[in-house]
């Protein structure tokens, strides 16, 4: 009798790791991931690679270099401001690690990605998390006063919890403020979700981070290009400050599937236009069913949403998965008003709405099954 390849999984866990894997059918709306994966030009890199595998980053084609000239082609610029991360994570935590110490301390936004003050606590540095705003926006001006003598200052723009984007007008003053008070300090901006924002009034901040030593800023491959399994980010900003970075990244920290993905990703401008469209009119149709149910939705501009759903999100989250819908974790300090939901895919998002309208009680979409 054929065994399926899930079955063997399964089999290998525990009862709670096995809980956690989906079967056919689930919906899996808990963790920002791109529900279609790479775009096609990068899945035919990807597996046109697999006769290298066999090969470390810098001895296949496309290598570690290739990317890293890739990346210096896409924004104009050369390959020594650039180090590679396995995922933006290891870009945040070789940050702290660099720019932070036992003196000077790492400010963050008090709901944010946590991956930063993880890091802080693994060192042994102390952090602040600074309140949002009424908006549940990070409160920059805050931030930028708790930022006098940090070693650094971490900005998630969109935030993520909460999908709330900064204009550039705001980074900009924002950076500037830090740099006249705390010229020491190192502001990382995360853009982790820089390719789904629709809000004109945005603009990466890459350029200005190539220009000032105080500036990093973040990428993934996680996100828009559908890469999260495969782990790739990279930090960018002046060559001094990146300097240390490449020097302390991890040794051969990248692979050469996703190597292959990503060159071929940065070429194919087309498929971003594609995803951050197709991902708009998810986000329009979820945010309108939570408004239209009475329910407050902040200003969305990632591939989720944060909605304050007055119950904690335990409860709802535990009502959802057993009709086979799966949202985000608790968010303390607003875990018991609000919810964190991603985007998958538009029938996935239907099947959802009407899982979460019954669960809360109201009306569901009208609109046929898809």
């Amino acid at each position: 009798m054929l065994v399926s390849r899930r079955s063997l999984l399964s089999a290998r866990l525990s009862p709670e790791d096995r809980a956690s894997v989906p079967a056919p059918g689930d919906v899996k709306i808990d963790g920002n991931e791109n529900p279609l994966g790479p775009g096609p030009t990068a899945m035919d890199a990807l597996v046109g690679m697999f006769d290298q595998a066999g090969r470390y980053p810098f001895n296949s084609s496309p290598s570690h270099i290739d990317l890293l000239a890739a990346l210096a082609d896409h924004f104009d610029t050369t390959p020594d401001h650039f180090a590679l991360g396995l995922g933006s994570s290891e870009i945040l935590s070789s940050a702290v690690r660099l720019f932070a110490g036992p003196d000077r301390p790492v400010i963050t936004s008090g709901l944010s990605f946590a991956a930063p003050i993880t890091a802080a606590k693994q060192y042994g540095y102390p952090w602040t998390g600074v309140p949002l705003d009424a908006d549940l926006k990070l409160d920059l001006g805050a931030m930028a006063e708790a930022a006098r003598g940090a070693g650094m200052v971490y900005v998630c723009n969109p935030n993520n919890p909460t999908a709330t984007l900064h204009s550039a007008t705001a980074i900009e003053r924002f950076v500037n403020e830090v740099h006249e008070t705390s010229p020491e300090t190192i502001i990382l901006i995360d853009e982790a979700y820089h390719d789904y924002v629709t809000d004109p009034a945005h603009r990466t901040a890459v350029p200005f981070a190539i220009r000032r030593p105080n500036v990093v800023v973040a990428r993934t491959f996680s996100k828009a290009y559908g890469m999260a399994g495969l782990r790739l980010g990279y930090g960018v900003g002046h060559v001094e400050t990146m300097e240390p970075m490449r020097k302390n990244q991890m040794s051969a920290n990248t692979n050469v599937l996703v190597m292959a993905a990503a060159v071929a990703s940065l070429k194919d401008s087309e498929h971003i236009e594609r995803e951050r469209a197709r991902n708009t009119e998810v986000r329009q149709y979820v945010t309108s069913f939570f408004e239209r149910s009475g329910f407050r939705v902040p200003e969305t501009q990632g591939n989720f949403l944060f909605v304050e759903l007055g119950q904690p999100a335990a409860a709802f989250r535990a009502a959802c998965a057993e009709q086979h819908v799966f949202v985000a974790r608790d968010f303390p300090p607003m875990e018991k008003t609000h919810c964190r939901i991603s985007f998958g895919t538009m029938a996935e998002m239907r099947r959802a709405c009407r899982v979460f309208a019954d669960v809360l009680g109201v009306d569901a979409p009208t609109e046929a099954p898809q």
